[in-house]
């Protein structure tokens, strides 16, 4: 496994190295979690609804995280007309989020490898 170098202090000629940050899953993994989703799929909008329909099956909700600095929970994902969106609520406050901006918390909730799947999907 190739390292990173982090610090080298002064005056010293062995540098302090940390493993690379491990993704959640491998980009072949997550190919293969987009094709399960999108197999029977007809073109961009089909394979969104395909990965939610995924995302929605899997992901373990209610569930909470940080945004922008504040505890919410995750009460729903939804299918929007041009993304998919967590909704975020925080007492009687509700608000939509896009998953691909959305915050994941450690540890991240069951499932939440298919919302790895779509924002790989989505970078493509």
């Amino acid at each position: 496994m190739p390292t990173i170098l982090a610090y080298q202090a002064p005056n010293t000629s062995t540098p302090v190295r940390y493993p690379p940050p491990m993704a959640s899953k491998g980009t072949a993994a997550l190919e293969a979690m987009i094709e399960e989703a999108t197999v029977d799929t007809d073109g961009h909008e089909d394979e969104r609804a395909g990965l939610f329909a995924m995302i929605e099956e899997h992901l373990a909700v209610p569930f909470t995280t940080t945004v922008l600095g504040v505890e919410v929970t995750i009460g729903k994902i939804e299918l929007a007309a041009d993304s998919i969106v967590a909704v975020c609520a925080r007492g009687r406050h509700r608000q939509r989020v896009g998953l691909l901006d959305l915050p994941l918390p450690t540890p991240m909730p069951d499932g939440a490898a298919w919302i790895d799947a779509y924002r790989h999907w989505a970078g493509r």
